[in-house]
């Protein structure tokens, strides 16, 4: 134990299918510890951005391997979110728009940029700290984080979300197109053949569907702290 009584800074890892709230949920639960969200998502769309600027194709798996190898994708922590870097130029804007979305979605099923990504993540979670987000994190890309959970919501409400998250509510063409996208997104997400959406086996489930942001941040936090409960101080 740490004479000064430290607390000891751990990795969280936050999984779930598109819509479940992972994002939002990762970024206020950072804040509120004082520890770095590291987005995965941003990451993958970082280099799905390079690929439409570059013109490279997304379901080239060697072209996009050697895309990543090029590049230089930086996470900085601001008051309220990220600023997302690419090769020094911020990109966070950006990268949240659709097109850009589908590509991050249609190139991370590659093997090798999976591989890419997950070293990079584990080189800014390697002091602990953090909280990450995405499919595979508590499987693949810090299967020893000392908090895990799975967050999840009916995919009815998931899509509720992603419509008015798109500002589609009063837009049925629009709101139904959402709901596609979003069905086919979990079918590929989880059907992927490296690194699928699955649930880790010791990771503790959350149901989002009838809960508010703050219910879910208290829940998890309520789960952190009895993490930080067995693990004490360094």
């Amino acid at each position: 134990m740490n004479p000064s009584g430290a607390r000891r800074k751990l990795v969280i890892a936050i999984d779930g299918p598109a819509g479940a709230g992972k994002s939002t949920i990762a970024s206020r639960l950072a804040r509120k510890l004082g520890y770095v969200n590291l987005e995965s998502g941003a990451m993958y769309r970082a280099l799905g951005l390079k690929a439409i600027e570059q013109g490279a194709a997304v379901d080239d798996e060697s072209a996009m391997k050697t895309l990543a190898d090029r590049s230089r994708i930086e996470l900085k922590p601001t008051g309220n979110n990220n600023r997302v870097l690419l090769d020094g130029r911020d990109v966070s804007e950006r990268i949240r728009e659709r097109d850009v979305t589908d590509a991050a979605s249609r190139l991370s099923v590659h093997p090798a940029v999976r591989e890419w990504m997950v070293a990079r993540q584990r080189e800014m979670g390697t002091e602990g700290g953090v909280v990450m987000e995405g499919r595979d994190i508590g499987t693949v890309v810090f299967p020893h984080a000392e908090v895990k959970i799975f967050l999840d919501a009916d995919p009815n409400v998931r899509a509720s979300r992603r419509i008015l998250q798109h500002n589609a509510a009063a837009d049925p063409e629009r709101a139904a197109k959402l709901k596609v996208e979003l069905r086919e997104r979990d079918q590929r997400d989880s059907t992927r053949a490296v690194a699928p959406l699955v649930a880790a086996a010791d990771a503790v489930h959350i149901d989002s569907s009838a809960l508010s942001i703050e219910q879910v941040i208290a829940e998890a936090e309520r789960i952190v702290n009895e993490r930080l409960a067995v693990f004490g101080t360094k």
